[in-house]
């Protein structure tokens, strides 16, 4: 499977940025997905996983009411809405893909995308 992230980009604070993952190369209405963030100096954390049915979903405390994963199985494609935005959202977004429909931590998922970056000026 192969993951491509986009839409990353330069937001001021209070500002609203849509990151879309497309995927190739599997089934994509059968992967669990998730999106991911690096902030500099920090590990790796979950921001947001959706499930194989659209209703399946999680997400990090600092996020919800702001974010929203979503998935169009049509269009092999996962997407974040974010709303709202921090100074401290800013980090490297990554989507993954997970064999597993309720997979929540990242080393339950077997494949990354190279990561998109997103920054918020305050």
């Amino acid at each position: 499977v192969q993951l491509q992230a986009s839409g990353g980009g330069l937001v001021q604070a209070g500002g609203s940025l849509r990151l879309s993952c497309a995927a190739s190369g599997g089934t994509f209405s059968r992967l669990g997905m998730g999106w991911f963030r690096q902030a500099p100096g920090k590990e790796r954390e979950l921001v947001a996983t959706i499930g194989w049915w659209r209703t399946m979903t999680n997400y990090a405390d600092s996020v919800k009411g702001r974010f929203t994963i979503s998935r169009d199985n049509a269009k092999d494609t996962m997407y974040l809405q974010m709303n709202n935005l921090k100074p401290e959202d800013t980090a490297v977004y990554y989507c993954a893909a997970s064999r597993s429909n309720t997979a929540t931590m990242s080393r339950s998922y077997d494949w990354w995308g190279q990561g998109t970056l997103v920054t918020v000026s305050s």
